[in-house]
């Protein structure tokens, strides 16, 4: 293991005990359960765009219907907590498969459009079926009991189950892009010609890496409508898939902990600023995106990456 790779991994730890610690430090565990649930949401729409270089502008449908499905299974149906989840993944990555296979025929902004295109027509669904609540959304869903022993309604245990599982898709992404699999990804979408001259079938490779954004963007969205207790018809419009393309590349499409760091600057300035300027929030964090897209184009965590990268060579070329 290099020095580069020990000092990423120590660094991995202390933001990990931090977030173990955090709500001995006074942060509010809703505000950073919230905060985590998005951060998944990037890191899944992120394994699209920056690993296979494919642009979704519907990835808020997986999201926002995957909350409904949880929420309603949980609610009407009595489901326990880890089954309501589960439930809303696998609808997700089921819509995340038609989606697929409808919008891969296409490339760039073609691809970009379908995309939309089906995600207004699962908003619709949503405004219309009786199980959603229609403009009212879903309300009052109850956090239960996890495996029907551990109850879910204390902040604190919900929090660390939110943490887990959070650790959890992180580590998981990080071995994927990491794999043979995630290699050819990058290969996509570095050179697609070239792939299909090696001999991969790409569009399958394309079909996977979009079905598993789904249903991890799926797997945000119900872990938000369990924390958050409702889902509405915000999670499931056009512009919640704006706001995890603005945490994308706020924080550097295409590294692992850049969406992480997008969806906080995101969720801690909509937090802190909506009750002090409303709707100007909204400017703002634009403001601040074209600031961070002309200074940094990487991204903050991208430009940090390629700064350390350039003191290295440099480092290695003066020894």
């Amino acid at each position: 293991m290099n020095s580069s790779s020990k000092t990423l991994r120590i660094t991995y730890l202390v933001l990990l005990a931090l977030l173990l610690v955090a709500p001995l430090l006074g942060l509010y565990p809703v505000f950073v359960m919230k905060l985590l649930c998005f951060a998944i949401f990037a890191c899944a729409f992120n394994l699209l765009l920056g690993f296979t270089g494919l642009l979704s502008f519907g990835h808020a449908a997986f999201f926002g219907f995957a909350a409904y499905v949880t929420g309603w299974f949980i609610k009407a149906q009595n489901f326990t907590p880890e089954l309501g989840i589960l439930a809303g993944v696998i609808v997700a990555a089921f819509i995340g498969l038609v989606f697929g296979l409808i919008a891969i025929r296409r490339q760039g902004i073609y691809f970009a459009m379908i995309t939309l295109a089906l995600a207004q027509m699962v908003y619709f669904i949503c405004l219309q079926a009786s199980f959603t609540g229609g403009e009212d959304g879903l309300q009052g869903v109850p956090r239960g009991k996890l495996l029907g022993m551990l109850s879910l309604e204390s902040d604190t245990t919900m929090f660390y189950v939110v943490v887990a599982i959070f650790v959890a898709c992180f580590l998981g992404i990080s071995r994927m892009v990491n794999s043979p699999f995630g290699q050819v990804l990058k290969m996509i979408r570095e050179n697609e010609p070239r792939a299909i001259s090696l001999g991969y079938e790409v569009d399958r490779y394309k079909l996977l890496a979009f079905v598993l954004s789904a249903a991890l963007a799926g797997l945000a969205g119900a872990l938000k409508s369990l924390v958050m207790g409702f889902a509405t018809l915000t999670d499931v419009h056009w512009s919640m898939s704006g706001e995890v393309i603005l945490m994308s590349l706020l924080g550097g499409v295409g590294t692992l902990f850049g969406p992480v760091f997008g969806a906080g600057i995101v969720v801690a300035l909509q937090n802190l600023l909506a009750d002090k300027v409303g709707a100007w929030v909204t400017v703002i964090i634009g403001g601040i995106f074209v600031i961070c897209v002309l200074a940094f184009r990487k991204g903050v965590v991208g430009e940090l990456q390629a700064y350390l990268e350039r003191r290295r060579n440099a480092a290695k070329a003066a020894a």
